[in-house]
């Protein structure tokens, strides 16, 4: 069992930062990585970034690559999202979600899911 807490959202501006934070408990040991998706109002829920917790190779959706940054800290059980430049297209609620990560930009990929942060920007 695994349990996921996003924290971090908020309300922006345009061009603005926000660093989301996922701490994760339980079996991070079953899971090979983490992943943020992000889901808009009337839009199905799409991929942002993934991590794996051996190695740290990340995989980044075209739509944020350059302007978002995934990191982790193994220590803490940690995964973060800085997300930097923001735009108003980057408003939705925010998930992380651990799974194998075979496919990391797969939402099916994912066995484990936390509640979501909302992020607003703001024009």
């Amino acid at each position: 069992q695994v349990q996921l807490v996003e924290s971090g959202g908020g309300l922006v501006q345009a061009g603005g930062s926000l660093r989301l934070a996922c701490a994760a408990s339980g079996r991070t040991f079953s899971t090979s990585g983490m992943g943020w998706f992000r889901q808009a109002p009337g839009k199905e829920r799409e991929f942002v970034a993934a991590i794996r917790w051996g190695g740290g190779s990340t995989n980044y959706a075209d739509s944020v690559r350059g302007r978002f940054t995934i990191s982790r800290d193994n220590t803490k059980n940690t995964v973060y999202l800085q997300m930097n430049s923001l735009k108003p297209e980057d408003t939705a609620v925010y998930y992380c979600a651990g799974g194998q990560l075979r496919t990391a930009w797969d939402v099916h990929d994912y066995d484990y899911w936390g509640q979501g942060t909302q992020v607003t920007v703001s024009s």
